[in-house]
């Protein structure tokens, strides 16, 4: 008996350990691309999962040097006539004089020339170095660390935004702590930089996540484009959701338990359909939006449904996977449900709304699953249909104007990253919210009663 409650542990905890493993392998790109999402250098080398964003410490620091500067603690700012101090310890070799850093505030905002254009006013031109001083000498190993004091105070009568720093120290003083880790350390270790240093917590910790909504507005409108790709992506899959589940649940339950003629031609070309890729039929659902779905849009007097939300709607109306899902589940249901409703008098119509479909909850879940993911995620058709302006892209469409913005020409994988991820969780809430539908649905259509 106790050889056996060994080996039932044993199988147990081998089952668990290749569970963890099995995770660990599917959920690590996307931990460790979550992870770069918040870097300052997405594409360091060698890679690491230490993220400066995400040290308490520099959420304590972040937020102590907004609020000391006369702005938010949460959401940064250096407010007129505030002042922030700043510490900053260096290693210096034997043999070698310990130097204070040069103190400069640059003309330099993230995001480049396009994010310059829409500064009002520029630290560098307001803000002031005072009080810098040599506050700790101590022996470390051969050498000295030395700390060094100073203040940073805002002389203009406005909020400053954003505050960049660059410290410069001599060759072979190399920097060791600072009240906030710098963004960027270059020439050789020289240089310390900062793109804010009164950014405030949500700011320094979601920065990538806040330029992706920032720096990316139409030149027409001036309008945020990526709050606008968001909406229209919600707008096209709300409506193929209702669309769906009100014509797949129809045209389910006429499938399975209504009786007419050439019922069986009709699923069987619903299955013959659900084989055929969309590849195939990508030219001629193309030409019949061009022309207007055989000119009967020109009655309307709309010449072509290209470049319209319109014609990506009606293109995708009903999926056939959806009609299939809702035919087995109906046909799973007792049909004493039916024959009792009938008995009472209840006629077709009233028998699908008042009975069918609620019970229908299961696979009416799981099917908005399934279409919102569809639509959020699809990219090559709304791709073909939709072509101008910017502003009617869907979220996915944005995304690849996001990987030429950035990607392409600077190499800033950062917002790409942030970009990637806001688009990832409304399908990951919908799921989770539907998730007891969704086991439910797929256990229901998948037997048959």
């Amino acid at each position: 008996m106790l050889e056996l409650k060994r080996r039932r542990w044993a199988n147990v905890a081998a089952i668990y350990c290749f569970l963890l493993l099995f995770s660990i392998a599917f959920m690590g790109p996307f931990v460790f691309a979550l992870l770069s999402s918040l870097k300052d250098n997405p594409t360091e080398w060698p890679p690491s999962l230490v993220v400066n964003q995400l040290k308490p410490s520099n959420w304590t620091a972040a937020y102590r040097l907004a609020k000391e500067g006369g702005g938010s603690g949460l959401f940064g700012g250096f407010g007129p006539g505030g002042e922030l101090s700043f510490e900053i310890s260096y290693y210096t070799p034997p043999g070698q004089e310990p130097a204070p850093p040069e103190i400069v505030i640059p003309r330099r905002v993230v995001g480049g020339a396009v994010q310059a254009l829409r500064v009002e006013y520029w630290a560098a031109d307001y803000v002031q170095v005072v009080n810098l001083e040599e506050v700790e000498r101590q022996p470390a190993g051969e050498g000295l660390l030395t700390t060094y004091r100073f203040t940073l105070r805002n002389t203009a009568g406005v909020a400053l935004a954003e505050v960049p720093m660059d410290l410069t120290v001599p060759m072979r003083q190399q920097y060791v702590a600072a009240t906030l880790t710098p963004n960027r350390i270059e020439r050789l270790g020289r240089t310390q930089s900062w793109n804010n240093v009164s950014a405030g917590l949500l700011p320094y910790v979601f920065a990538n996540y806040a330029r992706v909504f920032r720096e990316n507005y139409s030149a027409s409108t001036g309008k945020q484009l990526f709050a606008l790709w968001i909406r229209n992506s919600l707008f096209l899959a709300l409506v193929r959701v209702v669309t769906t589940l009100v014509f797949a649940s129809a045209a389910g339950y006429a499938l399975a338990r209504l009786e007419f003629p050439g019922k069986g031609a009709i699923f069987a070309f619903l299955l013959l359909s659900m084989m055929i890729p969309g590849q195939v039929t990508f030219i001629s659902n193309y030409l019949v939006l061009r022309d207007g779905i055989f000119g009967l849009s020109r009655l309307f007097g709309v010449p072509t449904l290209l470049n319209t939300y319109t014609g990506l709607i009606v293109s995708g109306l009903v999926g056939a996977s959806s009609v299939f899902i809702m035919k087995q589940f109906f046909e799973r249901l007792p049909a004493s449900l039916e024959e009792s409703a009938r008995i009472d008098g209840a006629g077709t119509y009233t028998i699908f709304f008042r009975i069918m479909f609620p019970l229908a909850k299961p696979a009416l879940g799981a099917l908005t699953i399934l279409t919102f993911q569809s639509v959020w995620n699809e990219f090559f058709w709304p791709l073909v249909v939709i072509t101008s302006p910017a502003d009617k892209y869907p979220l996915t469409i944005g995304l690849l104007n996001l990987q030429r913005a950035y990607g392409a020409a600077t190499f800033d994988w950062g917002p790409i990253l942030a970009g990637t991820f806001i688009s990832a969780l409304p399908v990951v809430v919908l799921f989770i919210v539907f998730q007891q539908y969704f086991v439910e649905g797929i256990s229901f259509t998948g037997t048959k009663g």
